[in-house]
């Protein structure tokens, strides 16, 4: 019995390892849900998950860092008020677009249109225009610029929903049904901000097109 006793004491131990090893780790889903229940550590993990990606949607919308941090700040505010709200079938983070999008059109709408003044440099870590276009330095520097110094300028020259509408279809990529949803606009709606959005640009852009 001694010996059955120390033969068995090496497996017992073992067990807590192996049971450990095994255990799922927490989904995006997870703390989506202990932050409905009301745990703000969850919530915080979200917002370290997606705030530069909420970042990056807000200042294309306003054209200024100071505006998008502003923004940043009014989502997930009144995205911890609307937790009891999201649908877990739903995407997290398309929620979270669709808020940040309006808190950046209502920013737009409540303060007067200024001339975007960010260096290049913030427009292309974001995603700038001449991303990819193999130019060897100083020659891409400069024309990086002068493409980032007139989307610039296209930009504020749309109107605050043609702004939001392009910005969330070209650059983040969503579709016209969650833009329309995001927006609050009928889907026919939705199309058009977005067709003269791109005619505006085309506009502006058209000395660069023939060199793209």
């Amino acid at each position: 019995m001694p010996e059955r006793s120390r033969s068995e004491a090496p497996r017992r131990a073992a067990l807590p390892d192996s049971t450990a090893a095994v255990l799922p780790q927490e989904t995006p889903a997870d703390a989506i849900t202990r932050a409905r229940a009301g745990d703000p550590e969850a919530f915080r993990e979200l917002v370290e998950r997606h705030s530069r990606a909420v970042f990056r949607v807000a200042f294309r919308i306003t054209g200024r860092a100071e505006d998008a941090e502003d923004v940043v700040q009014e989502t997930f505010l009144r995205a911890y008020r609307q937790l009891d709200r999201f649908e877990s079938r739903a995407n997290f983070g398309t929620w979270l677009h669709r808020i940040a999008a309006n808190c950046a059109v209502d920013l737009l709408r409540a303060r007067p249109r200024r001339e975007m003044n960010e260096e290049p440099e913030t427009l292309e870590r974001l995603g700038g225009a001449d991303a990819g276009i193999a130019l060897p330095s100083p020659e891409r520097a400069l024309f990086g610029r002068q493409i980032v110094e007139r989307v610039t300028r296209a930009l504020d020259g749309l109107t605050d929903m043609e702004r939001a509408a392009f910005t969330l279809r070209h650059f983040e990529g969503l579709s016209i049904e969650d833009i329309s949803r995001t927006l609050g606009l009928r889907t026919n709606a939705t199309k058009h901000s977005i067709f003269r959005a791109v005619k505006k640009m085309r506009r502006e852009l058209k000395p660069f097109l023939g060199t793209l």
